[in-house]
Parts: C-alpha cells; structure tokens; sequence
C-alpha cells in the first residue's frame, strides 16, 4: 500500500498538461490546451486540458477526469498502478508500508519469475544470431513472410535443441533453478535431471496487459512432431484463460478504434498487426474464456471474431458467441473462404482489401447462424425449430433487456415465428440459468444511468448550476457590501461560496433532486470540510470510486461549461462582484425551481382521480405555493435590475 503522503506528492506533482502531452500533441488555446481525443477518432479536436484545474475533458466522447484517470484510461491499468507511473514519471520514490513476511515473500518471489522470463525472452531473440537459429528460427520467420522489424517488435527467437541450453545460461547469470522450474521454463525429469521445457522451436513470448513477458508460446518446425505448439504452463504469473496474446500491443489501437479483432493463432495475430491491422489478439491455442473475453471488455465492448474458414474454425467461432454476449458485448463474425485462415489471407491481400473484407463481410451472430445452418434445414420444419431455438437460446445469454428485444424481432421478422414465442423461449432459458448458478447472486438488468433515469427537467438545470459554483469558486470569500441584504455585519465573517450555498440549501434540509447531484454535493462537502484546496477538491472527485459522480465533476468543472444564469452583465463584471450577485440569484432560482416542481406535481395529482379532500388541499397548496413563488420571483427581478 502505497502512504498516503506519498500519494499527496504525486498528485501535487503530477502535471496535467505534461502527463497529456506524452501521448497526444497539445496546442494552446488561452488558458487551456486542445487535441483531437486520444479516446476516439475526431477530425475536429474537442478534447481540453485545463493545467489550472488538472483536469481533461473531451466534448466528443465524454471522457474527462485528472492525471491520474487520464493514465488509468489510456494503460488500462489499476488507480495503484498509475500512481506508480506518474511516480516514475517524476522520479517521486514509492516506498510501500510494510508488508508481512508472506506478503513480502511472494512478491518478490512472482518479481524473481517475471525477472526469469524477460532473461529467457532475451535469450531466444539471441539465439536468432546462431548458426541453428539463422538456418531454422529466421528461416521460418522469413518463409511466413515476417520482417525483421515484426520479429523485433513481438521479441520472437529460436529456443536451440540442446537440452539444457536455456537452464545452463540462466544458472550462470545468478538465476536459481526453483525459478526457471517455477516459470516452467524448465521441466524436472523422472531421473532427476532438469532440462529445457522448450527445445527446437521458434518461440513467442507472452506479454501481460502492462508488458512483462510471462510465458511463452513454442511452434515446431518438425512435421513428425505430434505437438505443433507447446506453451508455457500456468504459473503465479501466468493464468493461461486469463492472457490474451498480443493484448499488450494491440490495447491502444482496440481503445481508439473501439474494437477488437480476435483470431485463434500466434502468427495469425503476428501477420494481422504487421499488415496494419493492430487492433488484433489471439486466443493463443486456446478455447476463448470468459476472463479473456473481460479482459477484451476492458478496452472495448465490439469484438469481431475472425477465426479459420475450416469447420474447426466456424465451431470455434460459434462456441465463442455466448459467452462474448454474456458479457454484454457486442459480437460480429467475420467467415474466411473455406481454404483461408487469418495469416494466409493478410499475406495475399492488401491493407485496404483486408479492411474492406471484414467491413463487408462482418455479420451479426443471427446472420452468420441463419446462413450457416439455414441450408441444413431446407424443407425440414423440426430442423427449423430447432434452429430457431438455438438463436433464441443464444440471445438469451444477453443482459441488456433492450438489445434482447431488439435481437428477438430481428429473428421473428427473418424466420417469420411471433415475438410472443421467442421470448417465452428466452424466459424459460435465463431462468433456467439462475437456477443452476444456486448460490451465485443474479446479475441485475442494466439500466440506464442514474444521471439520465433521474434527472428533474426543472431542477436539474439549476442543481448543476449550483453544483457548477461550488466546483470552480467554492473557495472564493463573497465580499457583500453593507447595504447587501446579505450583509452580516463587520464582526460577521465574510462567507465563502460554499458556506452560502450550505446555509441556503441546509437550513431546512433541501437535498438535491438528482441522486448523483446529490452525492457529488456531498462528497464535495466532505472534502471542503477536511481542508482541502479547491484544485485538491476537483482532482479527488475526478479520481471517485463512483464514475457517475466522476462524469458530472468532468462536466461542471472545466471552462468550457457555462452556467445558465451568467448573462453579458455580469461577464463586464469582476470576478468578485459577479459571485455577490450570481451565488445569491441562484439559490433563489433554486427555490422558485423546486416551488414550480412542486406545484407541477400538485396539478398532476387534481387531474388524477383521488379523493375531493385531497383535491382540495392541493388547490389550496397550490395558492400559497404560488404566492411564494411570485414574491421569489420579483426578488430575482430585483437581483436582475440591481
């Protein structure tokens, strides 16, 4: 764990703009800087980065969020692990609290077997020089048409045929055998004796999200061997069903493109990304899982999946589409010719060919089930049903209700069958799922985003505004003058913007509308309270656990946001003199706001039926109700006119 003076540092140090600008070229615009978003493809640049508030904030996308949030979107990486990188970044020392001799002892343990890999990785890319490895590793490196750049780039090599020859130069670097044995680089014989695990084979490293080598992948170059392609066992740093290979380098692309490209083989995926093609990963020999599938999530929900034309291939594919939908994700299969897999057909095509394949040839799973399996069924109306069944049973496994529905008409419209029947059929399978999960709590529908679902249109607009002041002039002393209504005299201190607002809203219990307005209220409140600094404030709600709070922060806080109650007057004015004016006109917009909300819903109710009593005390609400709203209303006016 990581102290928090440290983290203190970090944030104070970490510049937003310098942090930015390793990754997108910036351009100053009065205060703040522009870029087209990292995030998405814009021609236009709708992407801010405010250096006096720390923040980032993309008007495309809706991205926003500090240096520390910039750095966990764009390296996929956890809120410790950015940390650590701005803390590298600026040479900021990270020393950790003391661990105990476990914790301590397995860190540097799974540190020894990852230090284990990058040795052996740097061994084989060296065994490429040797005669053997020139003949046979660069030989078939060159025959699949790889350059010497993607052999580079990827850190393939050549494991040589000597039985020991990897255990031999790790023992005389310093390297123990219980890490090599550990990192199942090296396999301990029946008779005792210790030998490489990979022997004789053009070698493909590994890689995890963040770039440490981990495993490794060996294909044979011997037709009389049984076993094409040997990988690495699991280890404490290898899950196989967890790793995807190619992910390291392709998690930039697959962000910006937002879309993932999955094929099944190492050189599949190798070819793919030397044509162009660099939002591509492979599932590395093994039948896709559900942690590789939220491992893919983690950059983005569209995933094509382009595996071999062959049968195995289109089963592959097919036993792929649930779980890929289970996740709530969006799936589309791309068939090659039946001859054709991934790596043959990148080497005949061009980029633009390849790319104008998938584009054309993509479909959705209901598409590629029907057209696959549609002919099978031709005259025969139980194969029929039973293809029916099979994409019902499928669409089931997607959790989003709306795309369900949209899946299920779809598939009536092309089969001609009633909605009605597809969804019993659907019912009946998700609930026979939650009853074979006993003990596993539901997974609940998504919904639509609190901010969205509960959003006053009458309040809203002015609980942003408030919100707006507390973000960017919370901190700010209003300087009443005497004459002010607000005036508390000279013996009375001057309130900040935040405590006016709180003596406003809090003096008879106002709670905000809108639940994520109201815990960003609260949550700016909180850290108001414990002393910090306005920019402090911004940056730590900006890093909240809770991404809506995180969102509506982004939103309100950057400049480029502007309060629906500033008018030409008072941008002629001070800074000073327009927070007297505009903090006291917005509590009293706020007041006859949720006094118009109020009698809205009181109309509401006499149109109903209920009973005549109840009619009759709205009515009379209504007028007292209205008369407040009136005397707030000419107060405003005053405040308007003054």
């Amino acid at each position: 764990m990581i102290p928090q003076e440290t983290v203190n540092q970090i944030l104070d140090t970490a510049q937003i703009a310098d942090v930015v600008g390793d990754y997108v070229t910036l351009r100053r615009r009065g205060a703040n800087f522009v870029a087209c978003c990292p995030f998405h493809n814009e021609k236009t640049p709708s992407f801010y980065v405010s250096p006096a508030k720390g923040i980032y904030k993309c008007f495309g996308c809706g991205k926003s969020g500090s240096a520390v949030g910039f750095v966990m979107e764009q390296e996929h990486c956890s809120y410790v692990e950015a940390l650590k990188y701005l803390a590298r970044k600026y040479h900021i020392e990270v020393v950790e609290e003391e661990q105990t001799d476990e914790e301590r002892a397995k860190r540097q343990a799974m540190e020894s077997l990852l230090l284990v890999t990058e040795f052996a990785e740097k061994f084989f890319v060296s065994q490429l020089q040797t005669s053997e490895g020139k003949t046979l590793g660069e030989g078939y490196f060159r025959s699949r048409g790889l350059t010497g750049e993607t052999v580079k780039q990827f850190g393939l090599g050549w494991a040589p045929s000597g039985r020991t020859s990897l255990v031999d130069a790790a023992v005389s670097a310093g390297y123990k055998m219980e890490y090599l044995l550990g990192a199942g680089l090296a396999v301990k014989r029946d008779d005792g004796s210790i030998v490489d695990k990979f022997r004789e084979r053009v070698m493909f490293p590994i890689h995890s999200v963040s770039g440490r080598v981990i495993a490794f992948s060996g294909r044979t170059l011997s037709a009389e061997n049984p076993a094409k392609y040997v990988n690495s066992p699991e280890t404490e740093i290898y899950v196989k069903s967890r790793n995807l290979l190619g992910i390291y380098f392709a998690k930039g692309e697959i962000s910006r493109l937002d879309k993932c490209i999955l094929v099944e083989g190492n050189i599949d995926m190798v070819m793919m990304h030397q044509l162009g093609i660099r939002n591509v990963v492979a599932s590395c020999g093994t039948s896709l899982t559900v942690e590789q599938i939220r491992l893919i999530h983690k950059f983005t929900e569209n995933v094509t999946i382009m595996y071999d034309g062959d049968s195995a291939g289109i089963h592959a594919a097919l036993r792929g589409i649930p779980m890929v939908l289970a996740e709530g994700m969006n799936v589309k299969i791309v068939q090659l010719p039946p001859s054709e897999d991934p790596d043959s057909f990148s080497r005949k095509h061009t980029l633009e060919e390849v790319h104008e394949y998938i584009s054309s040839n993509e479909r959705d799973f209901i598409s590629f089930k029907s057209d696959l399996l549609l002919h099978q069924a031709a005259g025969d109306p139980l194969k029929k049903a039973q293809l029916i069944n099979d994409i019902a049973d499928t669409i089931s496994h997607i959790p989003d209700p709306v795309k369900r529905s949209t899946y299920v008409e779809d598939t009536a419209s092309k089969f001609g069958v009633e909605n009605s029947i597809l969804f019993d059929r659907i019912q009946n399978q998700r609930r026979s799922a939650k009853t074979e999960t006993v003990g596993e709590k539901p997974v609940a529908e998504p919904t639509q985003s609190t901010v969205t679902l509960e959003e006053n249109k009458i309040l809203a607009p002015v609980e942003k505004d408030i919100l707006s002041f507390l973000l960017r002039n919370g901190r700010d002393v209003l300087e009443f003058e005497s004459d002010s209504d607000f005036y508390g005299g000279e013996d009375v201190p001057k309130p900040t913007v935040t405590d006016f607002i709180r003596d406003a809203l809090e003096c008879d219990g106002t709670k905000m509308a809108n639940t994520v307005y109201a815990a960003v209220y609260d949550a700016y409140c909180a850290l108001y309270d414990d002393g910090l600094g306005q920019a402090d404030i911004v940056k730590r709600l900006l890093d909240s656990d809770d991404r809506r709070v995180a969102e509506v922060v982004g939103e309100l806080s950057i400049e480029k946001y502007m309060l629906s109650v500033e008018d030409l007057k008072a941008a002629l004015t001070t800074e000073s003199s327009w927070l007297v004016t505009q903090v006291p006109k917005v509590i009293l917009c706020y007041a006859e706001s949720r006094i118009r909300d109020r009698i809205d819903t009181l109309k509401r109710k006499l149109v109903s039926d209920v009973p005549s009593d109840e009619q009759m005390s709205a009515m009379q609400e209504i007028v007292k109700l209205q008369a407040a709203q009136k005397k707030i209303k000419t107060r405003i006016g005053r405040e308007k006119t003054e």
